[in-house]
């Protein structure tokens, strides 16, 4: 779903991030998926509140994987080149542009976000029907505005996917208007009762 802008969501996205910090504070390599990613303005947001809580040290640990189907064979190249329209950046707050962006000199419509946000951020080609990860070992996977256009069963069998794809205290935020499966209740726990943010369960547990 292209439609998106930055800090789209934001209280959920902060709740997921600062549930996450303490399992991530001392790691050196932490991987985060941006699932359904669109033109990148989800990751990026999420690359901001890590760097804004971690600092320059320490956000140099992070690697956020931007996947999307991209049926355009554009997503791609806007996230690298990391380049946005006033519009995107409409709910962006004015401390946090002057801090990650600068103006296009080509284009004032647009801005350009930092070297160091767009080295955190990559993007690949990925369509979550395959219901093969992307990675495993992921310590949060953001997917928003995607399972809503799936059928049940779909659902389930991404989720289960996600489940695999995640770190034994890995964290998963989907859509609010879509509820945890049945099926799934012994993969998940809700870990807020504002938003769709869910640790990861052992099994049985």
């Amino acid at each position: 779903m292209a439609f998106t802008y930055f800090f789209r969501d934001r209280q959920p996205l902060e709740r997921a991030v600062d549930y996450l910090l303490p399992s991530i504070i001392s790691s050196s390599h932490v991987q985060i998926w941006s699932a359904g990613s669109a033109m990148g303005p989800e990751p990026y947001t999420i690359a901001i509140l890590l760097r804004e809580r971690l600092g320059h040290h320490q956000f140099r640990n992070i690697r956020i994987l931007a996947t999307d189907i991209d049926i355009s064979n554009n997503f791609g190249k806007t996230i690298v080149a990391g380049r946005y329209s006033t519009s995107d950046l409409q709910r962006l707050p004015p401390d946090m542009y002057e801090r990650y962006f600068i103006p296009d000199p080509d284009a004032p419509e647009y801005s350009i976000i930092s070297s160091e946000m767009r080295a955190a951020v990559e993007f690949h080609r990925h369509d979550l029907l395959t219901y093969d990860p992307i990675a495993t070992g992921v310590k949060l996977i953001v997917c928003k505005n995607v399972l809503l256009h799936f059928t049940d069963e779909e659902r389930v069998r991404v989720l289960t996917m996600f489940y695999h794809a995640l770190s034994d205290d890995g964290v998963l935020l989907h859509e609010h208007t879509q509820k945890m499966p049945p099926e799934l209740e012994g993969m998940f726990e809700q870990v807020f009762t504002d938003a769709q943010v869910f640790k990861k369960k052992k099994v049985g547990q």
